[in-house]
């Protein structure tokens, strides 16, 4: 169902984007990876290449709207359409309010909210014009459920959460276009390495001792949803560890 299908990926250097590309090429998908670290993205491409799948890769800042818009053009450039947009680049510098980690929250916003908003605004006019796309967004268990030292990130997730229905009101129906939001629990990814309040270590030590979700089970919740049958629009997709309570 996925063959020859153009798929984007934002933050596709590692976890979760890494291993969907991965999943999507082997699927058959034509993959489109961007993200900041290129020098993870050639292993990506090797990879890729060496199971015989097909992939283009590019250096890609998603807070910069400028480059979301670029990287667009070239894949549709490159391959003359735009079947699927996967937005997953994201950060979470988790911290205590009260420590004022302003440049941090403000990077958050940047990523986890204004990517997803600029890469989204950049595939729309394509999947508009041709009255058929699926956008997948990631969000998190963090979209539903606020702890703390995690509000600004709680924020953000719960965001990209509220976009992706308010997407699915505004283009499923009229339009064609699918819209899944899929929300991990903890994953065993580098996305705690971002973390510099040193009054968490405690927190970040717990995590990596729990029995995690690993990437490859969300890359295939996401090619679940992708190979779902036309009419059928999963708009959701909330899963965690067995060992993680909230």
């Amino acid at each position: 169902m996925l063959r020859d299908k153009v798929v984007i990926i934002t933050g596709a250097s590692s976890g979760i984007g890494y291993a969907t590309a991965l999943a999507l090429s082997k699927a058959g998908a034509k993959v489109a990876a961007g993200a900041r670290r290129v020098d993870k993205l050639e292993s990506l491409k090797k990879e890729v290449q060496e199971n015989g799948g097909e992939i283009l890769i590019k250096n890609l800042d998603v807070t910069k709207k400028e480059e979301c818009d670029s990287f667009i053009n070239l894949v549709t450039k490159t391959w003359n359409r735009i079947d699927i947009l996967i937005n997953n680049a994201g950060i979470m510098p988790l911290s205590f309010f009260k420590n004022l980690k302003i440049s941090e929250w403000e990077e958050m916003i940047d990523v986890n909210l204004k990517g997803v908003l600029f890469c989204t605004a950049a595939v729309i006019p394509y999947m508009i014009t041709n009255k058929t796309g699926h956008i997948v967004n990631i969000s998190s268990v963090a979209g539903r459920i606020i702890f703390p030292a995690g509000s600004v990130y709680c924020a953000t997730k719960h965001a990209v959460t509220a976009f992706s229905e308010g997407l699915r009101q505004e283009l499923s129906q009229r339009y064609n276009i699918k819209v899944t939001c899929i929300e991990p629990g903890v994953v065993s990814t580098e996305l705690t390495n971002t973390i510099t309040d040193k009054s968490l270590e405690p927190f970040v030590e717990s995590v990596k001792k729990m029995e995690s979700l690993n990437a490859e089970d969300i890359a295939n919740a996401i090619l679940y949803s992708l190979e779902s049958p036309h009419y059928l629009n999963i708009n959701e997709i909330l899963l965690r560890p067995l060992s993680q309570e909230k």
